[in-house]
C-alpha cells in the first residue's frame, strides 16, 4: 500500500513515560518534514470534529543502546533525515533548552534514546536492522 516506511526506534530501557514521551515528540519531527501523511480530520456520528491523523501506519521498534547508536549511524550514512531525541533532552523543559543540549553532542557521543525516520521500505528496513518489535 505504502511505498515508504515510518518507523520510531526506543532504546530498551527507557521507563514507560519516558517511551511515549519520546514517542510523542519523534512523531510530530516525522510529521513536520512530511506534512504530507497527515489525512482529513475525523467526524463522529454527530458532527463533531477530531484532529487529522497519519495516513500511514507508524511501527514502533525497540533496541539496545548500541544499536540504537548504530540506526543512528546509518541513518547519517544514507542521508535519511530522522528525528532524534537524546538523553539529556529529558533534564530540559522546552524546545530552546532542547535545541541548546542537543548541539552539545556529535553522532558518536549522543546518547540516543529515540530515533524516528521515514523512507523507502528497503532502506528503512536496513537502517533499522537489529531493531525488534517494540513489546
Amino acid at each position: 500500500m505504502f511505498d515508504t516506511k515510518i518507523a520510531i526506534v526506543l532504546r530498551s530501557d527507557l521507563q514507560s513515560w519516558q517511551k511515549l514521551n519520546v514517542t510523542a515528540f519523534l512523531s510530530t519531527g516525522i510529521a513536520g518534514q512530511y506534512p504530507d501523511i497527515i489525512g482529513e480530520p475525523y467526524r463522529d456520528r454527530t458532527g463533531n470534529v477530531y484532529n487529522a491523523l497519519s495516513i500511514q501506519p507508524i511501527i514502533v521498534l525497540s533496541a539496545e543502546p548500541e544499536n540504537i547508536a548504530a540506526i543512528h549511524r546509518r541513518s547519517l550514512e544514507r542521508g535519511v533525515t530522522s528525528s532524534i531525541f537524546i538523553e539529556e533532552m529529558f533534564s530540559t523543559g522546552h524546545d530552546v533548552a532542547n535545541r541548546a543540549v542537543f548541539s552539545e553532542f556529535a553522532p558518536e557521543d549522543a546518547k540516543v534514546v529515540g530515533i524516528a525516520l521515514r523512507g523507502e521500505k528497503k532502506i528503512v528496513d536496513k537502517i533499522t536492522k537489529g531493531a525488534s518489535m517494540h513489546a
